[in-house]
């Protein structure tokens, strides 16, 4: 059995920025409640770890940022690397909360393109994952803001003759916005264009449509992380013919995996370098045949 480790993989910078941020946030107000308003980051492990410091997670499905606001009454409030909204922005200072945003740098890019466009008139056309907190941050901006999921948002809008700018969620797949575009752009010919997925994403993609004669790719990353699953689609879109999401070691079946040659591992951008690591370490053990038990997550060496 042979591991191929991808590269890149693992954390990108405002996955670590928004991190290091929480932490010192923590230092510096001893005593202060602190709360996350979501998952700083997709990525359990990571919530667990910063609980460490006294740092809580308030997130629940189908909740917006706006109505998790309700539940902080006190104290710190963290908005995520996912950016934030003027709106939710707003209610926490009315509410007299302390504000520390750790909105990733090429998410609030995306945020200002969208507003000055806004300004000048345009309507845009924003392709995104439905429900994600970056664009639920964008489509707050303005009712001109128009959500595109899928081909069949497209079907519902009546923009002929309007000023259009389309740009994406940081976090998409490649090839799946470039479809998407290739039909707006068919649709509205005068349509402008700015493609918004961040650098970390694009390469980390790219890497996994190089892959060649890999018989399965292990992606680390949390089910919730919407730039791990791109990871895993791309892979099956490139022709891996067998790709897994983990979050862990914990999730390997060692009886299972020895049926593989050639086993790839990446990363979602949101996954701590130690569980990536783990895994690799534990399919070399596998592939020795010295593998006795499966390792569990120390959350210590998460940060």
């Amino acid at each position: 059995m042979e591991i191929i480790p991808v590269v890149p993989r693992g954390y990108c910078k405002g996955v670590t920025q928004a991190i290091a941020l929480a932490r010192k946030t923590a230092r510096e107000h001893p005593g202060v409640p602190i709360t996350m308003l979501g998952m700083i980051v997709h990525n359990r492990y990571v919530v667990e770890a910063l609980a460490l410091d006294h740092i809580r997670c308030i997130d629940h499905p189908g909740k917006t940022r706006l109505q998790l606001l309700d539940e902080i009454e006190e104290g710190i409030v963290i908005f995520t690397a996912h950016g934030v909204s003027r709106q939710v922005m707003e209610k926490a200072q009315r509410k007299g909360l302390i504000c520390v945003d750790a909105s990733c740098s090429d998410v609030r890019k995306t945020q200002q393109i969208v507003a000055q466009a806004i300004a000048l008139g345009t309507e845009v056309l924003y392709i995104g994952k439905q429900g994600h907190p970056e664009a639920e941050a964008v489509l707050a901006i303005s009712d001109h803001v128009h959500p595109i999921y899928h081909k069949a948002s497209l079907e519902t809008l009546q923009l002929d003759g309007c000023d259009i700018l389309v740009t994406n969620q940081t976090t998409m797949s490649i090839l799946e916005i470039a479809d998407l575009m290739d039909c707006i752009r068919q649709r509205y010919p005068q349509a402008r264009f700015e493609k918004e997925i961040c650098n970390a994403t694009r390469i980390r993609q790219q890497a996994i449509r190089q892959l060649r004669d890999v018989d399965l790719l292990i992606v680390v990353g949390d089910p919730h992380s919407n730039n791990s699953n791109k990871l895993k689609d791309i892979a099956l879109q490139s022709g891996i013919r067998d790709v897994l999401l983990i979050e862990s070691a914990e999730q390997l079946n060692p009886q299972q995996l020895t049926c593989f040659e050639r086993i790839a591992v990446t990363s979602g951008a949101s996954t701590p370098t130690y569980l990536t690591q783990q895994v690799i370490d534990v399919l070399h053990q596998i592939a020795a045949g010295t593998v006795n038990e499966l390792p569990r997550v120390d959350l210590s060496r998460i940060l």
